[in-house]
């Protein structure tokens, strides 16, 4: 048996959380390896929205596990309320039984998302973007071997060394920020989410993924934000702070390369992006605007419009490449629906060459999209439930995409409803 992975093509946002609650009944175990809760997967099923931040998008199945991976930074006071309104909607994931945490994930303390809003607004007009979530300052002190993790909340000085890292963390938001911050509200807040995370199943999650692996289960690695997010391949510095490619999945969740089977890679039908750094298809006119008003393009974590534009193929054949993907989704096609004209990057004009890959130097200079034009469709997708209904000029789309991009696209989703997702070959 392997590992199947599902992840982000894009710079995130591409609909992975409603593709992994659509496959999470034919696998045993559903695992996040990256990222934190500045992810936000949307679920739709029977006239119910959910959003999950930290949870693994697994938890509505019955027979299905839920990891929350070592390579995942858990923000324990944001991890809590999702539990608390998942127990609200009737779905309590203590008396389930079926979430489990890495004793390896690390902590993100509230000093951390001090940290994180302080360097952002230091770095004024060059900042980041960040969610404020805290993750930067997290991975920080986890490669400089500060951090704390789940596993420590079990020890008797899990106190002591919690204070000692954030005596650490408000010297620095002195000397380095001169601010001065009261977080003993977030502090209580904090220490009770610890007493409710305590109770879950803590894990050496390496060996209860391997184990799984020989014991022939079915296990699908969730990926959080996108590839051109990644803090090494992707849009330097303009990126997050974990790697969301498929190699994160290995240090993720503690599983060797050659134990990865399926690759599933999700794309938008055109492109978005949260936050500061390049987009070079990005669409600062009234299409871009209705591209965002029509697919709702707003953070599920944060709520901040979203920058909009056409698909991008350099940097998909860029992400394809990264990750080895196998085969692939395409999310909301039907937001596309109604354009006389749509349009395909295929290729980028960059210091006076026509290149169809992602350069190097991409923030500090243009890259130019060279745009194909493309038929539309007029038809409403949203209803339609077998793939005899695709209309031509959206299959032609795809084709088009297929020839390019060298992997067959296998889903097709046309709303955001679970049951709005054909498959396709």
């Amino acid at each position: 048996m392997a590992v199947d992975v599902l992840l982000g093509l894009q710079w995130g946002d591409e609909g992975k959380g409603k593709i992994v609650d659509v496959l999470s009944a034919g696998y045993d175990l559903i695992a996040r390896f990256q990222g934190g809760p500045n992810a936000g997967h949307t679920l739709e099923f029977d006239g119910k929205k959910f959003v999950l931040n930290t949870i693994p998008s697994g938890i509505f199945f019955e027979n299905t596990m839920n990891l929350i991976g070592n390579g995942v930074v858990i923000d324990p006071i944001t991890l809590k309320k999702e539990l608390d309104k998942l127990k609200d909607a009737g779905h309590d994931l203590l008396a389930k039984g079926n979430l489990m945490i890495a004793k390896k994930a690390h902590l993100i303390l509230p000093t951390h998302q001090l940290l994180d809003a302080a360097s952002e607004k230091k770095m004024g007009e060059g900042k980041i973007g960040s969610t404020l979530k805290g993750i930067g300052p997290t991975y920080m002190d986890k490669t400089g071997r500060n951090g704390l993790r789940i596993g420590d909340i079990t020890l008797p000085d899990f106190k002591e060394r919690y204070q000692k890292l954030v005596d650490k963390h408000v010297s620095m938001l002195q000397s380095l920020y001169g601010e001065v911050a009261d977080f003993s509200e977030r502090e209580k807040a904090f220490f009770e989410a610890i007493e409710l995370i305590n109770k879950f199943k803590l894990v050496d999650s390496e060996h209860l993924v391997n184990d799984y692996l020989k014991q022939g289960k079915r296990i699908l690695a969730e990926g959080a934000q996108g590839t051109m997010l990644d803090i090494d391949f992707g849009s330097y510095p303009f990126v997050t702070s974990s790697n969301t490619t498929t190699a994160g999945a290995c240090t993720g969740l503690g599983i060797a390369p050659n134990k990865i089977g399926e690759v599933i890679g999700i794309f938008k039908a055109y492109c978005t992006r949260v936050g500061g750094g390049p987009f070079p298809t990005e669409l600062n006119n009234e299409t871009g605007e209705e591209l965002r008003r029509i697919g709702h393009e707003f953070g599920a974590t944060t709520g901040r419009p979203r920058r909009t534009g056409w698909i991008d193929l350099p940097a998909l054949k860029y992400a394809i490449m990264l990750n080895g993907v196998t085969q692939m989704v395409m999310t909301k096609a039907d937001v596309l629906s109604g354009f006389d004209k749509i349009y395909a990057c295929t290729h980028y004009s960059y210091l006076g060459e026509k290149i169809d890959y992602m350069p190097y130097d991409i923030c500090s200079v243009d890259a130019e999209p060279v745009l194909k034009e493309i038929d539309g469709w007029k038809e409403d997708l949203t209803g339609i439930t077998e793939i005899s209904q695709i209309p031509a000029r959206l299959s032609a789309y795809i084709t088009f995409l297929e020839n390019e991009l060298g992997v067959p696209v296998k889903y097709l989703s046309v709303g955001p409803d679970r049951v709005q997702t054909l498959v396709l070959n």
